[in-house]
């Protein structure tokens, strides 16, 4: 018989009590256990490129290409459970227990796995309490600094049957998911995430300058500095939306630390008069709220982009990162010396980067954006404003001429990457203008480059996984979603897009979970609630369904899941056929 022997990620879990609960009544709870496979386990392990191996009667035995993969699948099967479980008699609840191991295995020839990396998972499961998930140190090594966890250290614990003791992670994922909807869309403090060494939020700079229709200026230094230090890689750079929400509160560093989970913080003040700049700016560790760093800059108008140059190379260096020579390329390209023009761009990017958009504010970003073009020709970021601003025309028709908006918005953009190859910014316009042309395959080559140049770039993050789910690799685009979330844990919409993926892959469980958690963020979209009637129809919970869609057409009675279909650039027609099938299987009319 053949032998392969390798590395794997082996995942096993198994119902707490099922003796218990089969003896108690056989029949219900085995139809309960198959109801799981089929709507929620598979579904979910298939999502995350999992492998069943072997099942038994109250568990498995699953292979994943690596550990992330197996344990976001047990975070979300467990989080699946405490919803089903709810209001379920205690003696009745379905609840189970995860190990998570990596570790070397043998495949024999009929696919089957042996060896210690399935004892050890095994073993593993064993000591978990109902409802957690426990990593071997092996496999917590391998996801520490890419998932977000809050784990208890078990320390080093003696495994039945295995020699040596294991040190043992457990990961208590209940109780997150039991926290109110409510107070999470009032607090990001609820979904707290732990601060890597190297991340930053840049807070929106102050207006010293006397004049509040300055404070487009103060908030565009900030955000180019977001930009900037975004371009880092070895930095983690929470998103300008996120870390803005604090701008014109009273700041405890320490709480803004832990509420988007970053080590350091940045704030500063800005003081605009004549021709001269002056930029404050201080470094805080927000462990401790400690200066780490502080300067003060004074400058002519045409020097700010040295300004903020010189600001993150300050940064980088005291955080002790040594920038690459393409990172110093990139941080030094782009810009102009003309500080009018950079002064128009800027209040072109903050009118349509801002909470409203109508005509009105359309037809004054560009008018910003065409100015700093006139003042400057070789000047690339307007060029990309207004690819980014004909864009959004095309999806709301504000110039009541939307049909020729994308081909105005990519003479834009390609105007933008001739003036500088090295912007990030006008990849992730290309790469959207592409994808409402429906060339998908060119759009992820736009998006591909805009990340390579600016791996924080959240929005470019959600445009690749876009990509990929409208593809028709909805487990692929996850990774881009969650990176996003956590980039920019205060935009709503990134969440819609990560449960639109499971619901695309079949996960109506983990969908449905995370459209309710998006609805108690923007308690008024009606897109998540046309998904989630549709994600529960599936489901076969059609009374709840039903309330869904009662909620949506009270906010929006225009509402087609036909037309909104129809717009959307899906490539396989069964994906874009799923959310009416969904909504007739709940018995609702379009």
């Amino acid at each position: 018989m053949s032998k392969n022997r390798r590395l794997a990620a082996i995942l096993a879990a198994d119902v707490v009590g099922f003796s218990r609960l089969a003896g108690a009544d056989e029949d219900r709870t085995l139809a309960r256990l198959r109801a799981l496979r089929s709507d929620l386990i598979d579904p979910t392990v298939s999502v995350h490129k999992g492998r069943v191996v072997k099942r038994t009667g109250d568990g498995a035995i699953l292979e994943f290409r690596s550990v992330v993969d197996a344990v976001r699948c047990a975070i979300e099967i467990q989080n699946a459970m405490v919803e089903r479980n709810a209001g379920v008699p205690d003696d009745r609840r379905i609840d189970f227990r995860i190990g998570v191991h990596l570790g070397d295995v043998v495949e024999e020839s009929d696919g089957d796995l042996m060896g210690d990396g399935v004892n050890i998972a095994a073993r593993l499961e064993g000591v978990a309490n109902p409802g957690a998930i426990c990593l071997s140190e092996d496999a917590y090594r391998q996801v520490k600094a890419r998932l977000d966890l809050a784990v208890s250290d078990l320390g080093p614990t003696q495994l039945k049957n295995i020699a040596e003791p294991v040190r043992v992670y457990s990961l208590q994922v209940g109780a997150a998911a039991e926290s109110k909807p409510s107070a999470a869309a009032e607090n990001l403090s609820e979904r707290p995430a732990p601060a890597t060494q190297h991340s930053i939020a840049v807070l929106a700079f102050n207006n010293m300058s006397g004049d509040s229709e300055q404070e487009y200026f103060s908030d565009g230094i900030s955000e180019d500095i977001i930009t900037d230090l975004s371009k880092v890689t070895e930095l983690s750079v929470i998103a300008r939306n996120s870390s803005f929400a604090y701008k014109g509160k009273p700041i405890d560093l320490k709480r803004v630390g832990r509420e988007l989970g970053v080590r350091y913080v940045l704030e500063g003040s800005v003081r605009k008069a004549g021709g001269r700049v002056r930029v404050n700016a201080q470094l805080i560790d927000a462990a401790n709220g400690s200066h780490v760093w502080a300067d003060r800059f004074d400058r002519d108008l045409t020097d700010i982009f040295a300004v903020q140059d010189e600001l993150t190379e300050k940064i980088t260096s005291a955080l002790k990162i040594r920038l690459t020579q393409s990172e110093r390329v990139l941080l030094a390209s782009g810009g102009t010396r003309n500080a009018d023009a950079h002064d128009h761009f800027l209040k072109g990017r903050e009118l349509i980067m801002g909470n409203e958009r109508n005509r009105e504010v359309f037809e004054q970003s560009v008018a910003c954006f065409r100015h700093a073009v006139e003042l400057d020709p070789n000047y690339a970021a307007p060029y990309a404003g207004l690819g980014w601003a004909y864009m959004l025309d095309h999806q709301n028709n504000w110039s009541g001429k939307a049909e020729t908006s994308l081909d105005q918005a990519q003479r834009f953009v390609d105007a933008a990457i001739a003036r500088d190859d090295k912007d990030p910014e006008a990849y992730r316009v290309a790469a959207l203008v592409s994808f409402w042309k429906k060339d998908l395959d060119r759009s992820r080559g736009e998006a591909d480059k805009a990340l390579a140049l600016n791996p924080n770039h959240s929005n470019a993050l959600v445009a690749r996984g876009n990509i990929d789910l409208y593809s028709g690799e909805p487990a692929s685009a996850i990774p881009y979603f969650e990176k996003a979330i956590r980039l920019d844990p205060a935009q709503s919409q990134w969440r819609h897009f990560l449960a639109l993926a499971y619901f695309v892959a079949g996960a109506d469980e983990a969908a449905a979970a995370i459209f309710k958690e998006r609805i108690a963020f923007t308690p008024n979209t009606d897109l998540s609630r046309a998904f989630l009637a549709s994600a529960l129809g599936h489901l076969g919970r059609r009374d709840e369904a039903a309330a869904v869609w009662r909620e949506l057409k009270k906010i929006n009675p225009r509402y087609s899941p036909a037309s909104h279909m129809a717009r959307t650039p899906f490539r396989n027609p069964a994906d874009a056929n799923r959310l009416i099938d969904g909504l007739r299987k709940a018995g609702l009319e379009e």
